[in-house]
Formats: structure tokens, C-alpha cells, sequence
């Protein structure tokens, strides 16, 4: 998902992630395990899904569909047989072909569980009376959720998400809100996948969870009312967030006042408060605009203000201090400006910080004494403190490398003399610091901890800037081992939608790719705001194309240096990111040694034609309106992967989704697969699997992801000739 202010949340876009985003699988009655096969003989060909005939007609265009069955006519629910027969052969098939290598995928779910501290925490952070942190205990899944008082005393467990999870095969934290006075609670989880997520409140003071809950939520929960009630955002059956209700603590659910409700089922609706926690705000918009209303946290049923009526392609975020508000917007400058207005006369808006060419102003925060900016200059990722009484008086916080990623963390009072700050590199380990305002001196207080061991003096990192066909320069990342020769091995890696700039960042699970000698790069392409909003513009809508035409550039432009020779590159990307692969291997297949496709949004003209979709409408402005264009319709088709699938040799794929994904629905990886299996003319292996009780990001607990990143690892490495290499030897 595209980045955005932390009081506006309500844009749901098909990533990712977005990750960087159909409906939802209720709890369907299936099998929810991968198949196992232990027990029954391995399949010994891979599962042909039948076709049947389908066509439709839009813009006098007819298109025929043959594998549009594979979508279940009862969805959300999926309890078509033949369709779970499809989709369990196509696992059934994924395990056997992987059986052979079941040594190399055991070997890396070891090196990369040995790169993770299991018995980690969070650094604790203040916040009113209370320290708070978070922790894994060795051997567990999920994190465990602490405080102590600030001035001493034994530390009170607020929260084990592993006893939540017991007996589940997924589990996910989603909203976690500490009441003003600390008493309680506020919580939501997701156990399958579907993310319809329930809340409860439980009391802090004696342990219980209070008899509320809240059921099929989207977003956070904000407190409000000195603490007596909660404001949530109920999803419709659609999966669209419409509504910002009001719960009181106690009441029944059922007489839930609705604050605020959105009659653009385009747009969806998120809350939270402002700085000084006196205001709270009601969010709606889509991909590209946005409008705001603000009411007091104490009286949350009462009189609206409407900061300035929804016009199309503006956005704007908003927060106050001492009845000024502070507005970030694009409505003058691509890049976005900050400005402010004073409560009375919400609308009218004086500039303060100018927008920039140079400069991506991403976001802000409001502080007691001081804000902050953040922003990306040249692509690079900056923090600048700034004064009330001076706009021009600006001080950056300076980082030593060259590429990093950098950010403020968690900062939870309005008076903070001390900034939390995250950073890392693709060669520097995740940190997190403390940066005293008076000072400007940084305090580490913690770097990411490598148990097997990590010596960052063997990698270095390189920032590259590649030629497009169109002439664009395109940024590149890369990272390797220091004795790695030219030539070798190569993964690509990019996102390129929404607005999504990939971090440049630190990955322990990649260690195992460049420690085998493989270069590993990340290609900041179009479609990402890497070099401002801009670069966003020039890959979506009519300029989509620009994105997968960059990453092709990239690879050649790649080969052209030395780095890689064609066919030993591997790429991956999921969701939107998983768009790109598909695009890809249809129009330079040879390019690629093998491809990971994490669940692909792969036919994406159905599912821009199918407004009954949940998030579909809000897409359009991203994608375009088919039903309603007749270019946009032409234009989508000419690039959607599922329609561009040729008689052609494809490279080696694995492809992955969630049959309870409701992003990027279960049946576009299916279909994708099935046409492809039906007309590629090679022999290379094409897997997909499907996890049955899961969504679009995968197995939930920490260990199960990793076993999940080994198998993507296996399966490259299988591809480019480099399973039955040690780690050892290759790094040599």
C-alpha cells in the first residue's frame, strides 16, 4: 500500500501489503491443510484443469474465458467441489515436485531460523506512566505484549498472542490500543486469513476481558469519550469500510451510533486522533483524493467539521495544535506542500513548507515543541525537525551511508525530547535509536541481533542508476558479497504500484541467497514514489506499462554491466508486484531463470470489470474504469498477464495465494496457472500452491513464514542449477 499519514488510513488499495489488495473467505467448510500425500501416491503429472465455455462481450469486444469456473459462484464461501479438487491437485502436485529437494529446504528454514534471535523483544517505550514493549519467548510463534510501571516495579503481561492463536492455523494481531488512563485494553485478531477481524476489551486492572465484541472490523480502534467508548470501522458484506460507528463501553452492539457514513462505495472511511489527542478524525477517500472532518474526542457524537469537501485528485491529511491545523497536500504540487488554517476557517490554507521538485514531502508529525517532516530526497529517505515559530528553521538528522532507510518510529506522547528513529540498509542490520532533540547527538539502542553470526564488513552495497528504453533513469539497489565475481547469479526484486517505494532494507532471509553468490537487487521502478510523486503518476493509469518496460530495462541494463548474464536472473514480486511477473514472462521470457510470484494480481481486467468486488471501485483510479472506458478497457487488456498468456516457452515459476485472500483472490493465481499449463510450449516446472487457511500474506507464525521463504529460496536455487552448493562453497 502507498504510504500515508498515520491519521489516514482509509484507502485500501490491492497490495499490499500493501504490500504493497476480491472479497473475503468466511469460514468455508473446507479443508483447511495443504494437502498430504503421505499416506497416497504422488501425483506423477501436474493437474490439468478442465475448460468450459464461457465468453462475455464489453465494448463490442467478445473475450472468452475458459477457466472462469475456477471462480466460486458461492464466494466468499468456497465450497465448490471441483473447484477445491483444482486447487488441492495443483498442492498435491507442488509437494511432490518439491519432495526431491525436502534436504535443501530443511537446510535453509535452519540457516535463515538461525539468523532470528528467538527470544527477542521491542526496546521499551514510555508512555504515560507505563513502559511498553514486546516480546518472543524462544520456540514460540507469536509475540507476547508487556508493560511496567515507569517508576519500577514487575512487569504485567497485557497480551500472549500464542494462547490467542492456540489450535488455529492462522492468526493475526490486528488493532492493539491502550486506553488514555491505561485501564484497558482494546484489541481485534483475524484467524483465518479473511481479514474481517473481531475486537474485545479487556481490563488491565483485573485481567478480564469485558463481555463486548465487535465483530467483522477493518482498521484500528480509536479511544474517545474519556475513555468510555471506542470508535471502529464495521466492514460491509462487500469488504468495504463505509462507516466510522461509536461503541459504548457496556452497551450493546446493536445500539452503535454511526458517526459518519460514506455514500461513495469507491471510498472507505478510517479514524484516529490528533497530537494532542483532542480531536478525533474521520478519514475518507480513495487512491488519489481525500476528505477530512474532524470532531471533539470528548463529544464524538457531536457537531462535524468538515476541513475541506472531496475534489478529485487532491488529497490532503490533517492534524491540529492548539486550534491551528496542519494540512499535507498535493493540491498545488505533485510532491505535496504543508499547510495550515486556522479551526475556525478550516479551508483556507496558508503554505508553510512549499512543495519541491527535489524534495517528497511524505508525511509529518506534530509535536509539543518541535515537528517533524519526512520525506525521500533523490530517493533517499529524510528526517528534518523543525521549529513552530520559523518554517525555514530545519534540522536534518544525517545517517553515514549512502543508501539507507530511515524513519520515525514508535513516539507515542505529544512531548518527546527524545525521538525513537528506525534504521537499517541492505548491508546494516535493523537499529533503533534515540535522537535527543537538544543534542542532535543519536544513542543506539539496539541493533538487529544475528545469532549464527553476521560480518557486514564481507557485503557491500551499490546504488545504480539504469537507462530506460524511454531514456527515465531507474535507480537500482544491489547488494552482494564482497569476493562475489561479475557475472554470476542474480535476483530482481521490485513492487512498482500505488505509490509503494521498496526500502532499500536488511533481510536475513536474503543471506542465503547472496551467501550462495547471487547478487541481490532491488529495482525502483515506476509505479513506486521512489523519486516523488511523480515517479507514482508516470506507472499507473494510461502510463502502466512504464513499469514493467523499466524492470525488463533494469535486467538488460543489469547484463549490459557485468553484473548477471541472461538466464541467470531469478525475480519475485506479490501482489501488484506479482502483476509485474506476469507481465514479464509474457514479454521477455528468456530473460528470466526463474520466477516466484506471490499472490499474483494476475487478471486483472475481470477483476476491474467486477464492481461487485470490494475493493474494485476503489481501484479505478489506479488501474482505470473498463466498464465505463473503452480505452481503459483496451488498454488493461493489452497488459493484463491471465490475457496476454501466449504458445510460447515460459522460464521455471512458482506461483503462491491464499484461498482466503481477499486482495487478490484465490482463483487469479489459479487461472493464471491453469491457461498457462494449457498452451506454454516447455517442459520447466510451474507450481502453484495454495495455502487453504490463510490470506494474502501467507502462513501467519514466524517460523511457518520462514519455512515458506526456504521454499521460495529451494526453488530458485533448484532452478539456477545451485541446490546440492553449500552456502560455504559458493561463498567462496
Amino acid at each position: 500500500m502507498r504510504p500515508m499519514s498515520k491519521l489516514f488510513t482509509a484507502a485500501i488499495a490491492l497490495t499490499a501489503l500493501s504490500l504493497p489488495v476480491g472479497a473475503v473467505a468466511q469460514s468455508n467448510g473446507a479443508d483447511t491443510s495443504v494437502s498430504d500425500n503421505s499416506s497416497e501416491q504422488a501425483p506423477t503429472s501436474p493437474p490439468v484443469a478442465e475448460r468450459r465455455d464461457y465468453s462475455f462481450t464489453t465494448h463490442g469486444i467478445t473475450l472468452s474465458d475458459p477457466y472462469h469456473w475456477l471462480k466460486d459462484p458461492s464466494y466468499p464461501t468456497v465450497d465448490d467441489e471441483d473447484v477445491l479438487a483444482y486447487v488441492k491437485a495443483e498442492n498435491a502436485w507442488f509437494e511432490a515436485q518439491m519432495a526431491p529437494h525436502k534436504q535443501l529446504v530443511d537446510t535453509l528454514f535452519e540457516e535463515m531460523k538461525g539468523r532470528i534471535k528467538e527470544d527477542d523483544s521491542t526496546v521499551p517505550q514510555k508512555d504515560g506512566d507505563w513502559l511498553y514493549w514486546s516480546e518472543f519467548e524462544e520456540g514460540k510463534e507469536y509475540r507476547l505484549h508487556y508493560r511496567k510501571p515507569v517508576g519500577g516495579g514487575d512487569a504485567q503481561l497485557l497480551l500472549d498472542e500464542n494462547q490467542l492463536a492456540e489450535g488455529k492455523d492462522y492468526f493475526r494481531l490486528g488493532a492493539f490500543s491502550i486506553s488514555k488512563d491505561g485501564r484497558f485494553l482494546a484489541y481485534s485478531s483475524d484467524d483465518n486469513g479473511s481479514e474481517r477481524y473481531t475486537a474485545r476489551i479487556k481490563d488491565l486492572e483485573t485481567g478480564e476481558l469485558l463481555p463486548d465484541e465487535l465483530t467483522n472490523l477493518r482498521g484500528g480502534l480509536t479511544w474517545v469519550a474519556n475513555d468510555s467508548a471506542l470508535v471502529y470501522g464495521p466492514s460491509t458484506e462487500e469488504w468495504r469500510t463505509l462507516e466510522a460507528k461509536l461503541h459504548v463501553i457496556g452497551t450493546p452492539v446493536a445500539s452503535d451510533v454511526t458517526l459518519y457514513k460514506e455514500a461513495d462505495e469507491s471510498f472507505g472511511v478510517g479514524t484516529g486522533l490528533t497530537a494532542q489527542e483532542d480531536w478525533l478524525v474521520i478519514a475518507t477517500g480513495d487512491n488519489e483524493t481525500s476528505e477530512i472532518r474532524l470532531v471533539s474526542a470528548d463529544n464524538p457524537t457531536g457537531e462535524q467539521i468538515l476541513v475541506k469537501p472531496r475534489q478529485k485528485g487532491v488529497e490532503y491529511d490533517v492534524d491540529v495544535r492548539d486550534g491551528t491545523l496542519f494540512i499535507h497536500t498535493n493540491d498545488d504540487h505533485i510532491n505535496f506542500r504543508l499547510a495550515t488554517a486556522p479551526l475556525a476557517n478550516p479551508g483556507e490554507w496558508e503554505t508553510l513548507i512549499e512543495g519541491s521538485d527535489d524534495f517528497y514531502l511524505t508525511d509529518f508529525e506534530l509535536f509539543k515543541d518541535f515537528y517533524v517532516t519526512e520525506g525521500r530526497l533523490a530517493g533517499l529517505d529524510q528526517i528534518q525537525l523543525r521549529a513552530y515559530d520559523d518554517a525555514d528553521d530545519m534540522t536534518p538528522i544525517a545517517f553515514p551511508e549512502a543508501s539507507f532507510v530511515a524513519g520515525l518510529s514508535n513516539n507515542p506522547e505529544y512531548d518527546m525530547q527524545k525521538l525513537r528513529l528506525s534504521y537499517q540498509s541492505m548491508v546494516t542490520p535493523g537499529s533503533v535509536y534515540d535522537y535527543d532533540v537538544k543534542t542532535g547527538a543519536l544513542e543506539l539502542l539496539k541493533q538487529q541481533e544475528i545469532p549464527s553470526g553476521y560480518d557486514a564488513t564481507q557485503y557491500k552495497t551499490e546504488r545504480l542508476t539504469i537507462t530506460a528504453r524511454d531514456g527515465t533513469q531507474v535507480p537500482v539497489s544491489v547488494v552482494m558479497r564482497k569476493d562475489r565475481p561479475m557475472g554470476g547469479p542474480l535476483h530482481l526484486y521490485a513492487y512498482g504500484a500505488y505509490g509503494y517505494a521498496v526500502p532499500p532494507g536488511f533481510s536475513t532471509s536474503r543471506l542465503s541467497l547472496v551467501d550462495r553468490g547471487m547478487a541481490y537487487a532491488i529495482a525502483h521502478i515506476r509505479g513506486g514514489d521512489d523519486l516523488g510523486r511523480r515517479w507514482y503518476l508516470q506507472g499507473k493509469l494510461n502510463e502502466r506499462t512504464n513499469t514493467f518496460e523499466d524492470f525488463v530495462d533494469v535486467a538488460k541494463g543489469l547484463i549490459d554491466a557485468g553484473y548477471t548474464e541472461k538466464g541467470k536472473i531469478s525475480i519475485s514480486g506479490g501482489s501488484a508486484g506479482g502483476e509485474l511477473m506476469g507481465a514479464v514472462v509474457n514479454t521477455d521470457p528468456d530473460l528470466w531463470g526463474a520466477v516466484v510470484a506471490h499472490v499474483p494480481f494476475v487478471d486483472v481486467l475481470n477483476t476491474m470489470l467486477d464492481k461487485d468486488l470490494p475493493l474494485t471501485p476503489g481501484e479505478w483510479p489506479e488501474w482505470g474504469n473498463p466498464i465505463l472506458s473503452k480505452q481503459a478497457f483496451a488498454y488493461i487488456l493489452s497488459y493484463s498477464p491471465y490475457d496476454q498468456v501466449v504458445a510460447q516457452d515460459y522460464p521455471p515459476m512458482l506461483v503462491t495465494a491464499g484461498l482466503n485472500d481477499p486482495r487478490v483472490t484465490y482463483w487469479e493465481p489459479a487461472k493464471w496457472v491453469a491457461k498457462l499449463r494449457e498452451v506454454k510450449t516447455d517442459d520447466n516446472e510451474l507450481l502453484l500452491k495454495t495455502n487453504m487457511g490463510a490470506g494474502h500474506g501467507g502462513k501467519s507464525g514466524r517460523f511457518e513464514s520462514i519455512r515458506e521463504a526456504a521454499e521460495e529460496v529451494a526453488f530458485i536455487l533448484w532452478q539456477q542449477g545451485s541446490a546440492d552448493r553449500s552456502a560455504a562453497e559458493q561463498a567462496k
